[in-house]
């Protein structure tokens, strides 16, 4: 049976390097700006207009990831969840995972009781993983697996409540990363793990350039013929191209206060997982 450890709370859900795509950023609206994909937004309103993104995706998310990834998102996420080696007994926080698919993985891998708790700000993801966790008939094994519905720069967890905390494709789309990292930091208990599996760079520059005119030319289009919908996956293939660098991203968990910091690349730097401790 499916539990949900944590009451839900109405709460809602990036500065990166240049690219030869940045002039056709909109700058209009001047002030306390954003990035969100290409334009730029006053911040306050970037997790308003993420939330839109999502409530468009949320039924065809699966989909969505498949047109993003060639459907090379399956095999990532394995990976990931292998790297991150659940255990039985364990506390696994899922932030920004509303549909439940990492959640599913680590209940599967860890053969045991896993206490699995999904922080997404989406309600739209947030019913479909629910939707999902039951008609998939996911074995808890004696452990749980709950939602909530929160923010990512403001968990409503407890300090050092977690043995580890992932975060897949999710990272690119908050507001204030560094703010995110510090507050995952604070949920994780000492001896804690953190991993984030998130759409990267490529290591080589002509591969990267034809991702790039794949990328722009195709998924838009191939969203709208599938889902009736072009400006979510603009905006997805936008965020892509403005989140920092595998190095970068590094310094920012740094920053934020993980210990032997390290990251991987997969698929050439399509995608990376970077992992991080709390001592």
């Amino acid at each position: 049976m499916m539990q949900n450890p944590i009451p839900d709370t109405p709460n809602a859900l990036s500065n990166t390097p240049m690219t030869d795509h940045d002039s056709t950023i909109d700058r209009s609206s001047g002030g306390d700006a954003i990035d969100f994909g290409y334009r730029e937004v006053p911040r306050a309103d970037k997790a308003r207009m993420v939330r839109g993104v999502f409530d468009s995706v949320a039924g065809r998310y699966d989909l969505m990831n498949d047109l993003m990834s060639g459907g090379l998102h399956r095999f990532w996420k394995a990976s990931l969840v292998a790297e991150l080696a659940p255990r039985a007994g364990e506390r696994l926080i899922d932030v920004a995972g509303g549909t439940g698919d990492i959640s599913f993985r680590a209940q599967a891998a860890a053969k045991g009781a896993l206490d699995a708790v999904i922080v997404d700000a989406n309600a739209a993801m947030v019913s479909v993983g629910r939707d999902r966790a039951m008609d998939r008939g996911v074995k808890l094994n004696g452990g749980s697996l709950g939602w909530v519905t929160g923010d990512a720069e403001r968990l409503p967890l407890p300090d050092a409540s977690a043995d580890a905390i992932v975060i897949s494709f999710g990272l690119r789309n908050v507001t204030d990363r560094l703010k995110a990292l510090r507050d995952m930091h604070r949920v994780l208990r000492p001896g804690g793990r953190f991993f984030c599996l998130e759409f990267s760079h490529m290591e080589n520059a002509a591969l990267q350039a034809a991702y790039d005119r794949y990328s722009f030319a195709a998924i838009p289009k191939l969203g709208k013929l599938t889902t009736g919908d072009a400006d979510s996956y603009q905006y997805l293939i936008e965020s892509i191209r403005r989140f920092p660098r595998q190095e970068e991203l590094l310094a920012l968990m740094d920053e934020a206060g993980f210990e032997q910091t390290s990251f991987r690349n997969m698929t050439g730097g399509v995608v990376a997982v970077h992992r991080g401790w709390r001592l």
